[in-house]
């Protein structure tokens, strides 16, 4: 565009001035090449001053029609065109009023020149019009027109330039906040992860610290029982290598067998082997169950952790336990979960970890609460309460 648009100016100029040389209205040779190059000097300005670049383009369009070819009033058309595209539907109708005026002032100085215009050849001036200001009237509609014709037509393509400008800005937006969000998504399934992690591996290890110290002790004098033990210790090890792979492979995305890939999460049906695993451990643990149980995965997950995170501290923190009791009651609206130990002498839970802070994030997914705290019998207490949402 930038060189179509001069290119026109001067295919426009090179025509009218080939008309000029021809009576009644010859212009003279140096008049129209400076303006010529005064038009081009507009052209050139136009981005970097686009106001000085308008003012110039209508001061050229009333001299070009006062003592040159008229070349000059595309300039004026361009001007009032670009001001449409670039600017404000009022900014366009303050430069269409301004281009308006002078526009007036051009067809004045069009009617004065026919009236007094130089003899060429030997000719006489045309006579003068006997109606003037209908002759000017005449001059201004055409030059209305055209400006009017320029000016709307810039304004249709600024705005049509503006709309795709804020669809691709909306575009960009919404694909920036799909990024976010799944970055989100992204944080929260880490999160989940690592919440999951923690309570498998703790249990896990805290059962084979208990088991092995077990075996350790029976070695000497019961090597049958410690050989048992020692077997059991593998199998819970295995067990929880297997269920860290699924974890860690659903979180690089890699291809696995579909055992491990779709691996069922455990469940509250999973608490009797929960149960026995700590009982095998060593630590005497009563399982209560009333109610039905919940058909959500999602709550039968969180009932299961809540559990094995208890029955963990306990064999983590616990010292000398008479008993430990499970209660988890199954309720029309609600499930309450309740892990006491009798007996022990330090307290379950240990300073600044991932504990009861985990168990408090997967109680608040189902707007529930949970206690924990030690007993006046120095034993340890978690009591949840957890809403069923079953539809």
């Amino acid at each position: 565009m930038d060189a179509l648009i001069p290119a026109m100016y001067g295919i426009f100029a090179v025509l009218l001035a080939v008309l000029s040389i021809e009576p009644p209205y010859v212009t003279p040779l140096w008049a129209m090449v400076a303006l010529g190059l005064c038009g081009l000097a507009v052209l050139a300005w136009r981005r970097r001053y686009p106001l000085l670049a308008f003012v110039g383009a209508m001061v050229l369009s009333v001299l070009s029609l006062a003592v040159g070819s008229g070349a000059e009033t595309i300039l004026a058309v361009f001007a009032v065109y670009t001001a449409g595209v670039r600017r404000s539907a009022l900014g366009a109708g303050l430069y269409f009023g301004v281009a308006m005026v002078f526009g007036a002032l051009g067809a004045f100085a069009l009617c004065i020149r026919g009236r007094i215009g130089p003899p060429i050849l030997g000719v006489a001036p045309p006579p003068l019009p006997r109606d003037t200001l209908l002759d000017w009237a005449n001059f201004y509609f055409v030059i209305a027109v055209a400006l009017l014709i320029a000016t709307l037509f810039g304004m249709n393509v600024g705005h049509r330039r503006r709309h795709i400008g804020e669809l691709v800005d909306r575009a960009e937006r919404l694909a920036r906040e799909r990024d976010q969000q799944a970055e989100i998504a992204k944080g929260l399934e880490r999160e989940r992860i690592a919440r999951e992690m923690h309570d498998v591996i703790a249990h896990s290890l805290s059962v084979i610290i208990a088991i092995s110290d077990g075996a350790h002790a029976a070695i000497g004098e019961r090597p049958e029982e410690a050989k048992k033990a020692i077997a059991r210790v593998a199998e819970t090890g295995r067990s929880t290598l297997g269920e860290v792979r699924r974890l860690l492979g659903a979180v690089r995305g890699e291809n696995g067998s579909a055992a491990a890939q779709y691996a069922p999460q455990p469940d509250a049906s999973q608490l009797i082997s929960l149960v026995a695993e700590c009982v095998a451990a060593g630590l005497p643990v009563h399982l209560v169950v009333t109610g039905t149980p919940s058909v959500d995965p999602g709550l039968g997950l969180t009932v299961y952790r809540i559990v094995q995170e208890s029955l963990t501290n306990v064999l983590r923190h616990a010292r000398r336990v008479r008993s430990t009791t499970v209660t988890v009651a199954w309720m029309t609206d609600e499930v309450t979960i309740l892990v006491r130990d009798v007996g022990s002498t330090v307290s379950s839970t240990s300073s600044g970890g991932r504990g009861i802070p985990g168990m408090r994030e997967r109680v608040a997914l189902y707007a529930g609460i949970i206690e924990a705290g030690p007993q006046e019998d120095g034993g340890w207490r978690v009591f949840a309460r957890l809403r069923r949402g079953e539809r």
